[in-house]
């Protein structure tokens, strides 16, 4: 079975903490020190709820609502961890994301959650009805952070996080 990514988006701490415990699994950055809490710890001494940024864990699959499908901009700060638990993906808010479709027949997924594209790279390929295959490239380098699939028909949007 293949694990997914997790996800943490900013929430107000009052939703959170209760009597200095947590109610949900979370991040929480102050400075440049990041803690992360299972539900039902004690949140940690040194920490100042007004300095500090609270990240609740979400679920992965909901990471389009956090995304402004007009100006393609996150509504809020998220983080992404990938499966080696390692790894992780800071999104602010108003970063611009790529989102980029792939339609057709037959649909092969090349790229998956963390992978890096360059801009002559296929992230996808497209087979059409007559057996042509294309190979979809993305306009400029940047990291696959989530793969919407629609349920209603068979297309895929990927999500990259454009390099500077």
């Amino acid at each position: 079975m293949e694990k997914i990514p997790e996800l943490y988006v900013e929430t107000d701490p009052g939703n959170l903490i209760e009597n200095g415990k947590t109610q949900e699994k979370c991040i929480i950055i102050q400075g440049n020190v990041e803690v992360i809490l299972k539900k039902g710890e004690t949140l940690p001494e040194f920490i100042d709820i007004k300095k500090s940024r609270f990240l609740k864990k979400e679920v992965y699959d909901r990471f389009h609502l956090y995304v402004d499908k007009h100006s393609q901009e996150m509504l809020c700060d998220a983080v992404i961890v990938l499966p080696d638990r390692r790894t992780r993906i800071m999104l602010r808010k108003g970063d611009k994301l790529m989102l980029l479709p792939v339609e057709g027949f037959v649909k092969t997924l090349i790229a998956d959650v963390g992978n890096r594209v360059r801009k002559g790279d296929a992230f996808a390929a497209v087979t059409t009805k007559k057996g042509e295959v294309h190979y979809l490239k993305p306009p400029r380098n940047g990291t696959v952070i989530y793969i919407d699939e629609f349920t209603n028909k068979p297309h895929y949007i990927y999500y990259l996080l454009p390099e500077e």
